[in-house]
């Protein structure tokens, strides 16, 4: 089983945190009585069945809510009410390693986020974790775990796969580790225009797209870098290439098939 211990700081002859409106099941989590809304976001159409199984066999009431970006969650998150979890796939259109999980625990801080990914290795798993997820869940596992892995998150606890062992840890950069607390001192506004620039984009291209004026943009960019420590928008960058999947698994990286 890969359930942990409860995301609250508890000493171990306290019971795990129970949600309210819910009560332990046989296994020892949490079963609702309230209506559950749970959010997926996956942009694949074969998993995104698969996930709407696994939230049935968890909660047959549960109202399902579905996104394939991080735009559409946001919008969806901002236009929905009491959203009680939301399983995120770590390889969606438009994002590069960490920033959907970064930008949706930035904006969203209360709201669980389960990671359901292809990536399995340990590394990745523990920097999702560094980076505020609940829980992480490879696909490849079957239905009833994953159902598993959604009631033990719902619960207040944190879920990690079977097996799962800390990778040793290697010499982070000297900056690396509070990069993620400055981030979250980002809005969201300045934290699209971050993404923005990290692709490549001018002021001009960015202004367009959000529809806002360069002036704006260059607001946005000023702050973006006086929050971060950085002294121009090549420090930012590189800043957030620790966030790479590749910066993360480092030189032994394996190779992964399409659809991650």
């Amino acid at each position: 089983m890969g359930i942990r211990a409860p995301r609250t700081t508890s000493s171990a002859a306290v019971p795990p945190p129970v949600v309210q409106g819910a009560h332990p099941n046989a296994d020892g989590l949490a079963t609702f009585d309230m209506q559950v809304q749970i959010l997926i976001v996956e942009d694949h159409p074969l998993f995104r069945e698969a996930l709407q199984s696994a939230v049935h066999i968890a909660y047959p009431e549960a109202t399902i809510l579905e996104a394939t970006t991080i735009e559409l969650a946001r919008k969806t998150l901002d236009q929905t009410q009491d959203i009680n979890l939301l399983l995120l796939d770590l390889s969606l259109p438009g994002i590069r390693g960490f920033e959907g999980l970064i930008e949706v625990r930035a904006a969203y801080p209360r709201l669980p986020v389960l990671i359901v990914s292809a990536f399995e290795d340990p590394k990745i798993i523990q920097e999702a974790m560094n980076h505020g997820a609940a829980g992480f869940i490879p696909k490849s596992v079957k239905k009833p775990e994953l159902a598993q892995a959604i009631r033990a998150v719902m619960s207040g606890m944190t879920y990690l796969p079977d097996g799962y062992v800390p990778p040793a840890k290697r010499r982070a950069p000297p900056r690396q580790p509070d990069l993620t607390a400055r981030l979250q001192l980002l809005t969201p506004a300045q934290y699209r225009v971050l993404q923005m620039v990290r692709q490549g984009k001018l002021n001009k291209q960015i202004a367009f797209e959000l529809s806002i004026t360069e002036t704006t943009v260059k607001a946005h960019v000023s702050e973006v870098l006086r929050k971060l420590g950085v002294a121009s928008r090549t420090q930012a960058v590189i800043e957030l290439a620790g966030l790479d999947f590749d910066n993360v698994l480092g030189p032994d990286r394996p190779q992964f098939g399409q659809g991650n």
